[in-house]
């Protein structure tokens, strides 16, 4: 079993079932926690299954609100730009946290499935015909804005199981045969 370095808890635990859905460990660890987040009116969710091209996105979202500036998106590596929100690992700040002092308009990303989402996010409302915060003519109110990312299953899972192999977050993902029988029945 992989260790961390010195007297730290061992990685490589085993997934934990939310509502049915396998989450990595501490992951799982932050669902009440997450029950609590408010969402902000002009947030913006980027949700993707795992592996499906989550930082391509991020990083092309950050471009756009930064208006093409390079230096701008330099500022900080993505995971500092755009919150993983229920990111959470020993000794690294959590996406809550990250959320906390992240300035508006955010962008925010997640892997959860919508029977895990914060309720405040189900129930965000923005104003606005076209664009975040801006008043629409009738005053109807747009449900939050949400880039959905897909990516197709035969990539997905190969680049996933060398992910498993590599990030020790993850239990480990066996062979690949166990692997690919454990992603085509949602157990992992």
């Amino acid at each position: 079993m992989a260790q961390n370095p010195s007297n730290m808890e061992p990685l490589r635990k085993p997934l934990v079932p939310v509502k049915g859905i396998p989450l990595i460990k501490y992951f799982a660890e932050t669902m009440e926690q997450l029950q609590n987040f408010t969402a902000w009116p002009d947030d913006v969710l980027i949700s993707t299954y795992p592996k499906s091209g989550t930082t391509w996105m991020s990083e092309i979202m950050d471009m756009i609100y930064q208006g093409g500036k390079l230096d701008k998106c330099g500022r900080a590596p993505v995971y500092a730009r755009i919150p993983f929100l229920e990111f959470s690992c020993p000794g690294v700040p959590p996406g809550l946290e990250t959320l906390k002092e992240t300035p508006a308009p955010r962008i925010i990303k997640t892997h959860l499935p919508l029977s895990l989402l914060p309720q405040s996010l189900l129930d965000q409302k923005i104003k606005g015909d076209r664009k975040a915060g801006e008043e629409s003519r009738t005053g109807d109110r747009l449900p939050l804005q949400v880039i959905y990312v897909a990516r197709n299953a035969k990539d997905v899972v190969v680049s996933y199981y060398n992910f498993y192999k590599m990030a020790k977050l993850h239990p480990d993902p066996g062979t690949w045969e166990s692997f690919l029988e454990n992603f085509m029945d949602g157990k992992g």
